[in-house]
């Protein structure tokens, strides 16, 4: 380990970006230039995603309480909506909300 000053003990590298370690709440929309960066800030993705992709007829509650304080929630939906996605809770929303929501829209 270098050390910049043989007194302080304090190693050169002790700073890490933490944009760099992918810490959520930092990184400025598509910073890296990757579409998906938002997807490491996302709640779910700390969560179990099981939650997220209920079976037919199952709770979607627990998902749309996690979504309902997740920062990057419009990403995801406008993700889910740009994609079609068929099955899961994105941006708070299921299947059937997207798809109503896409009618009222259009």
């Amino acid at each position: 380990m270098a050390l910049s000053d043989s007194r302080s003990g304090v190693p050169e590298d002790w700073f890490i970006d933490p944009v760099r370690l992918g810490v959520p709440g930092v990184r400025t929309e598509n910073s890296d230039g990757d579409p998906l960066s938002w997807q490491s800030d996302s709640l779910c993705a700390q969560t179990d995603p099981e939650a997220f992709f209920p079976e037919k007829g199952g709770s979607t509650r627990d998902a749309k309480k996690i979504c309902s304080s997740c920062e990057v929630r419009t990403q995801c939906l406008q993700y889910a909506l740009a994609n079609d996605e068929r099955f899961g809770i994105w941006g708070g929303l299921s299947e059937r909300e997207r798809r109503k929501l896409r009618k009222r829209a259009s």
